[in-house]
């Protein structure tokens, strides 16, 4: 039997088409010439189906959405107790870029914002691992997720690292604060890049997938991570994952989701669901405008609210 989701994944991108607000991400002039038309979605669930609708084989940097999964090598790699030595788990209120850190600890405040982002991917493949150490095993696991290789955009690295001096800054105040240890340039020019690794909604659905079948990839039957990190990872993705947006974001739409300023938007409910969207537009917190749209509707319509209690059965 034909499944009826492929239609409904059209009619929920559809439904969001014509609202045209929000603005590129136009501090990077690469993804200042994203073609803003371009809209896409994929659902895959934890017993490998995969749908999708829309621009779904159009690639884009994952951006911020790395870190979740960075994140999740990190607790690998080092331990979870090392990581929370240094980094937190609190959400911010702030913007993700701000040069902060918390009172007494100097720790970060949580792994999702720019300053925990650059502590964690620090903290991969060993203190003493060099840049492209690091950038190599987060592109291999990267990979395992998607269950394709994946490569770095090297026009979107060189690109942000032209104007990289805040992200530079907050590398240098991580080292002054004895965060990390390693060059703040090297940190700065490893995090850049695995952000600069690309991929389709079709990528992030099954990777957002494997995070809510708790390690496990739905397709390939691989455990990338343990249990007890997809947990970690998820719980700080629904405080943390949308920023200054993040207590909106669990009350509209409730659902563990990190954004990236590309355009796309990833959510994971725990046993059941991985979802992506993509379209470049972002909102004034640097979300994707009508990414947003499309899961306010899927989790009205189809009860993923984390809070429903009549979601549980839904894909039985």
């Amino acid at each position: 039997m034909k499944s009826p989701i492929p239609d409904y994944l059209r009619q929920v991108l559809e439904k969001a088409r014509p609202d045209d607000s929000g603005q590129l991400a136009n501090y990077i002039d690469v993804l200042a010439k994203a073609d803003p038309s371009k809209m896409a979605i994929a659902l895959s669930t934890v017993d490998g189906n995969l749908y999708s609708a829309g621009d779904d084989e159009v690639e884009f940097s994952i951006q911020s959405i790395s870190k979740a999964f960075v994140y999740a090598i990190a607790i690998e790699d080092a331990g979870l107790p090392r990581v929370l030595e240094k980094i937190g788990v609190e959400p911010s209120g702030d913007a993700f870029n701000k040069l902060s850190l918390q009172p007494g600890t100097n720790r970060p405040m949580n792994p999702m914002i720019n300053a925990g982002a650059i502590a964690a991917h620090t903290l991969v493949a060993g203190e003493s691992a060099s840049a492209e150490e690091r950038v190599d095993h987060i592109l291999k696991v990267l990979s395992k997720l998607a269950g394709r290789q994946l490569k770095v955009d090297e026009e979107v690295y060189e690109a942000e690292l032209k104007d990289a001096n805040r992200n530079m800054a907050i590398g240098y105040m991580l080292k002054a604060a004895g965060i990390i240890s390693c060059d703040p340039q090297d940190a700065v020019r490893g995090y850049i890049r695995q952000g600069s690794i690309t991929t389709n909604v079709r990528d992030l659905a099954m990777m957002a997938a494997t995070l809510a079948n708790a390690g496990v990839n739905p397709i390939t039957g691989e455990e990338i991570m343990p249990h007890q990190s997809a947990r970690q990872v998820l719980s700080v993705m629904t405080t943390c994952g949308m920023y200054d947006a993040a207590g909106d974001w669990v009350s509209r739409v409730g659902m563990p989701a990190k954004s990236g300023v590309a355009g796309g938007i990833i959510g994971a409910l725990p046993g059941q669901v991985g979802i992506a969207v993509f379209s470049p537009k972002l909102d004034e917190r640097g979300n994707s405008f009508r990414g947003v749209k499309m899961f306010e509707q899927l989790s009205s319509e189809m009860g993923l609210h984390m809070m429903d209690i009549s979601q549980g059965s839904m894909w039985e």
